[in-house]
């Protein structure tokens, strides 16, 4: 998501926002930052395919399952994958060239966790540029300037 905007000085700021398929490494996940890969996750995946398969195959045929326990099985198992997809951390950014008289270029870089608090600070970051010239005017939100 790209958004321009122009700041009470008169620059014009872009704000733009990218999903991150990774986690970013931080100073404080350094002592945690070991992982066992994708490999687990992979084998319980598995796992648990392979115990559904054999729950439907050993069903005999007069059982009859109701469809509120298919749809509340399928919601509970399609809850993890979606917390994930709507938790993933965006990178947003608030850049201006400046100008050539006497504000020089700027970038401001920070990390936000999921979708609708990043909408929530882009338009936060959109207003403060508005009014106040700058992304982060009280210093309380995830930007900090980038030389």
């Amino acid at each position: 998501m790209t958004r321009l905007v122009r700041g009470a000085d008169g620059r014009m700021w872009t704000v733009r926002t990218r999903m991150e398929w990774s986690n970013p490494a931080t100073a404080d996940d350094f002592e945690h930052d070991v992982s066992g890969g994708q490999a687990p996750g992979v084998i319980m995946a598995v796992l648990l395919g392979l115990l559904v398969v054999a729950l439907v195959w050993w069903t005999p045929a007069s059982v009859m399952v109701p469809a509120w326990l298919i749809l509340a099985l399928t919601l509970v198992v399609g809850f993890f994958p979606a917390r994930w997809a709507l938790r993933r951390p965006w990178t947003v950014v608030a850049e201006t060239p400046g100008n050539l008289e006497d504000r020089p270029a700027e970038r401001w870089v920070g990390q936000v966790r999921g979708v609708l608090r990043v909408r929530q600070e882009v338009s936060r970051i959109a207003r403060n540029i508005e009014v106040f010239a700058t992304p982060d005017r009280d210093g309380v939100g995830p930007l900090q300037p980038v030389e």
